[in-house]
């Protein structure tokens, strides 16, 4: 048995370490101003989500860019609405039911969720967030692989990342568990992925 898929494994790790590191940095020196009504505009343009999909967002935290005025339209055109509920590392995301001014908790690592209460939904369109992305689709999350392991289990779902633009990367370190968008919309436009590279 060979000994150079632990290493691999390793090399990988640090790889993507070192590119957080980077896409941490390059984010925090973005400029937010206006990029949340930007995007909204962008997506319901360009690539909106059909009538009568559960569509799935997230609750931006820190320097993440505000998908809430997107959440906003797509509630006044009817849409149903769900959000993210972190649960135990190693499983994928669930999902509860929400809408503009419902209560939200507080879930791990900062993350703000639907309350108990709220019904669980399987999302057929889900707005992913992310640290960094590449024209190939590659996709940098926080480390927790729980979007990677959402989308493998929901294999007929829309995809669409959300970022600013200068989150953008020449190639995004990635493994064979990484999933892959094949779009991301910015404040700027939507990023058609061009699949592996």
């Amino acid at each position: 048995m060979s000994n150079s898929a632990p290493y691999c494994d390793v090399l990988l790790a640090e790889m993507k370490a070192e590119a957080r590191r980077v896409a941490l940095a390059r984010r925090a020196a973005i400029d937010p101003a206006g990029a949340g009504e930007a995007l909204a505009a962008i997506v319901l343009r360009d690539c909106p989500p059909p009538a009568g999909a559960m569509v799935s967002a997230f609750w931006p935290m820190g320097p993440e860019i505000d998908v809430r005025p997107l959440l906003d339209a797509l509630h006044a055109r009817g849409q149903a609405l769900c959000l993210p509920v972190t649960p135990r590392r190693g499983q994928p995301l669930r999902f509860r039911r929400w809408a503009p001014g419902d209560a939200l908790g507080h879930g791990p690592m900062g993350t703000r969720e639907p309350l108990p209460a709220a019904p669980e939904v399987v999302p057929d369109w889900l707005l992913v967030p992310l640290l960094a992305f590449d024209r190939a689709g590659r996709r940098l999350g926080y480390g927790g692989g729980y979007y990677d392991r959402t989308l493998a289990a929901l294999p007929g779902a829309t995809a669409i990342g959300v970022a600013y633009a200068g989150q953008e990367m020449q190639e995004v370190p990635a493994g064979p568990n990484d999933m892959r968008l094949d779009r991301v919309a910015t404040e700027t436009g939507v990023v058609v992925c061009m699949g592996p590279a």
